[in-house]
């Protein structure tokens, strides 16, 4: 009920961002979060290594904190935990560093979605946003944007394992809002772990009764043009990290899902008269299945080719020492 309560009256917001060589879609970021309808109270900046943070006139737009990290104490879930420990804001909104709010009532939105609730009175505990494709942005990523992230909102829960299996954990914190207190009772984010830190905690947050909204009415502007290779890396992590914590995904294959996306993003190409794009769909995923089939057995891969093939190289590096991050 006080959680409720806090979201009707206007609830305190802080935005968390991770931040690694930042650019001028960083600057224009902290400059569009000066301009929310809900204002944004504080918004805390993880910044690795101090030698590549810059100073400048976006720092008046908003009410900047910042913290610097090494490369080597950065961690997926440890540097989020940190962000959170420097809030007490009823609300944490997390982003990347590289997501641009598409509009001024990001946090808003994001607010409406946490204040929904599941079928059976199920509180929302995080909610995270639309992401659309930048204007650079190529056909079959575009495709891929509006299959993951669709015009409808929606809210999970444990009700919806049987029907969407591994999605119904789905979140991402590219843009992701969190009830701090919900947060802090479920332990935070799994700490050293490669990738998937919002997705873990949200399994935690089914298991434990809450829901999950995706909030469409909550836009950030935030795509990749990855290259095959850069595929591949990515879904053997994501594999990687699936397969060190079969407690939350043992039993739930995500692979039928992959399938319906090639289906729907071909059909959509297809469609649009750009069957031409074909070829670089069907390229792509073979390179993400390669990828997680890899991930999913990476113990027993030399550790070399397991460098390899990960986009994070120092996160085998410091499990190799024991070294922790934050």
């Amino acid at each position: 009920m006080m959680e409720e309560m806090k979201i009707r009256k206007k609830p305190v917001v802080d935005v968390i961002i991770p931040v690694y060589k930042p650019d001028e879609k960083f600057y224009l970021l902290l400059k569009r979060l000066g301009q929310q309808t809900l204002p944004v109270n504080k918004v805390l900046v993880i910044n690795t290594e101090e030698r590549y943070w810059k100073t400048g006139p976006w720092e008046t737009d908003v009410n900047l904190e910042v913290h610097h990290i090494t490369r080597e104490e950065f961690d997926h879930g440890a540097t989020r935990n940190m962000g959170a420990s420097l809030s007490r804001a009823d609300v944490m909104i997390f982003m990347t560093d590289d997501a641009v709010p598409g509009g001024k009532d990001l946090t808003e939105q994001l607010m409406k979605a946490l204040s929904l609730k599941g079928p059976q009175g199920e509180t929302v505990a995080m909610a995270y946003a639309r992401q659309l494709p930048a204007k650079d942005c190529l056909p079959v990523e575009r495709y891929i944007r509006s299959f993951n992230y669709p015009k409808e909102s929606c809210v999970k829960t444990k009700a919806d394992l049987p029907r969407l299996g591994i999605k119904t954990y789905f979140a991402s914190n590219v843009c992701c809002a969190y009830r701090r207190e919900i947060f802090e009772k479920l332990g935070g984010f799994t700490e050293r772990t490669i990738f998937n830190e919002d997705m873990i905690f949200g399994a935690g947050v089914i298991e434990a009764g809450y829901a999950i909204a995706y909030g469409a009415g909550a836009k950030v502007i935030h795509s990749h043009n990855l290259t095959a290779v850069q595929q591949f890396k990515r879904n053997f992590d994501l594999a990687v990290s699936q397969a060190d914590h079969p407690e939350v995904f043992q039993g739930l294959s995500s692979e039928g899902e992959g399938i319906r996306m090639i289906l729907t993003v071909a059909k959509g190409l297809i469609r649009q008269k750009k069957a031409g794009q074909l070829p670089a769909l069907v390229v792509g995923s073979g390179c993400k299945y390669a990828g997680y089939r890899m991930g999913k057995a990476y113990r027993h891969i030399p550790m070399p080719l397991v460098k390899g093939c990960s986009m994070n190289a120092l996160y085998w590096e410091k499990k190799e020492t024991g070294q922790p991050g934050r």
